[in-house]
């Protein structure tokens, strides 16, 4: 009987290559990689000679195979869900997915029903949400939840592809054609990717700071070329104000803040791909400022760790409507934002 768990890889991209197969290596007490999967079969054959496993170019073969009993699921966003309720009802140990859970409501609530029936634990590859420097400041900041009234998340990053390639050498690395910034059409969808893909970071931490979000009010949404985003909004009674934007930037910089009259919290994380320890967190009041972090483990190496406990059953697994419900707010947040960028779009042409 093996000792480590048996792990099958759904997508061999930069997220795969560059954060998964690093972290993993570190935890090869827990974990050995027995299976890749990737569409392009010189890619899922190259990045599983690097580590001993099997390779193929289908989810069933994968799925189908005895010696995988998690199932980490790097594919584009957009088979996220399918996938990962394929693989619940594989009957695997565990599935863990990388964000966003999914892309639209229906999905979210299909994967609650199926999660609920088959009993699989799903982790979402929300790092940010293991980071020991956030969990040490939430369980230090009282009654922040309760009395912040501002929450501001900015990231300033050059392109995935700097840190990709410091962290690996990357094996096709997908294209994006140059967007046509006249069409508002397009530009709606990059903010909507831009919340889903980069905002999604951290809108579990801001959701939790909120007692409500189901009366979300859009302030204003912008793209910002090259790729970003800044977009203000209320709920629960509270402001929320996201920006990122990526760029040649010599100067990384990834802050979540949150303010109450008496207390302020402000969270630095490492950027992404960085496996550079965990985050480091203060909490500032008028008598005292707490520092919480670094800590040599960071988000990703959490991530795995608290799912291979969840495993041996040491704990419970995340509640699904909790990942259900945070799938709900980026949805809800990238939805308003992209028909803010439409509405003012169309304002301007009209004026």
């Amino acid at each position: 009987m093996q000792s480590t768990l048996g792990i099958g890889l759904l997508g061999a991209g930069p997220v795969t290559q560059a954060i998964h197969l690093p972290t993993l290596a570190r935890l090869s007490d827990e974990f050995a990689i027995r299976h890749v999967t990737d569409t392009d079969p010189a890619v899922a054959k190259a990045i599983a000679a690097r580590v001993g496993a099997v390779h193929s170019t289908s989810i069933d073969a994968l799925l189908g195979d005895p010696a995988v009993e998690v199932v980490v699921i790097c594919s584009p966003n957009s088979f996220h869900a399918e996938q990962l309720i394929a693989a619940c009802h594989a009957g695997k140990k565990a599935v863990l997915c990388e964000k966003p859970l999914a892309m639209s409501y229906a999905e979210a609530d299909a994967i609650a029903t199926v999660s609920a029936e088959t009993g699989v634990p799903i982790v979402v590859g929300a790092m940010h949400t293991f980071d020991p420097g956030w969990r040490a400041a939430t369980a230090h900041w009282g009654e922040l939840p309760a009395s912040s009234h501002t929450i501001r998340s900015s990231i300033v990053l050059p392109p995935n592809s700097r840190f990709e390639d410091v962290a690996t050498e990357v094996l096709s690395r997908p294209a994006f054609p140059a967007p046509d910034w006249s069409d508002v059409q397009v530009l709606a969808g990059m903010i909507h990717a831009g919340v889903m893909g980069l905002a999604i970071h951290d809108l579990p931490l801001v959701r939790s700071l909120l007692p409500r979000y189901d009366d979300l009010r859009m302030i204003d949404a912008r793209f910002l070329a090259p790729f970003g985003y800044r977009i203000l909004f209320v709920a629960g009674g509270k402001s929320v104000e996201l920006h990122a934007v990526m760029s040649e930037t010599w100067q990384p910089d990834w802050t979540l803040e949150a303010f109450s009259d008496d207390q302020a919290l402000q969270v630095q994380f490492t950027p992404s791909y960085v496996h550079a320890g965990s985050a480091v967190s203060t909490l500032t009041t008028a008598e005292s400022a707490r520092v919480f972090g670094p800590t040599a483990v960071n988000g990703y190496e959490a991530e795995w760790r608290e799912l291979a406990a969840i495993v041996r059953g040491e704990v419970a697994p995340p509640s699904t409507h909790d990942l259900v419900d945070d799938v709900r707010f980026a949805l809800a947040v990238a939805d308003a934002s992209a028909e803010a960028v439409r509405s003012t779009h169309n304002a301007d042409a009209a004026a």
